[in-house]
């Protein structure tokens, strides 16, 4: 609760019960890639991966298996 900021235990709750609803049949694990180029990371997008940071000009993104 305080980790997550939320005033009251209900709030946590809340947010708990909507995690677990949204994301019970999906899998912790991810297919990761890199993209160079603009239209590596338009292919990465294209085929549903996730923009997740950039480090030295490279980007990462994610995918759930």
């Amino acid at each position: 609760m305080e980790f997550l900021g939320h005033t009251t235990l209900q709030h946590t709750k809340k947010y708990v019960q909507l995690e677990r609803a949204l994301f019970q049949n999906q899998s912790d694990e991810f297919v990761c890639k890199i993209a160079k180029t603009p239209e590596e990371a338009m292919a990465l997008i294209e085929l549903g991966f996730e923009y997740i940071n950039e480090i030295n000009h490279v980007y990462l993104y994610r995918k759930r298996k």
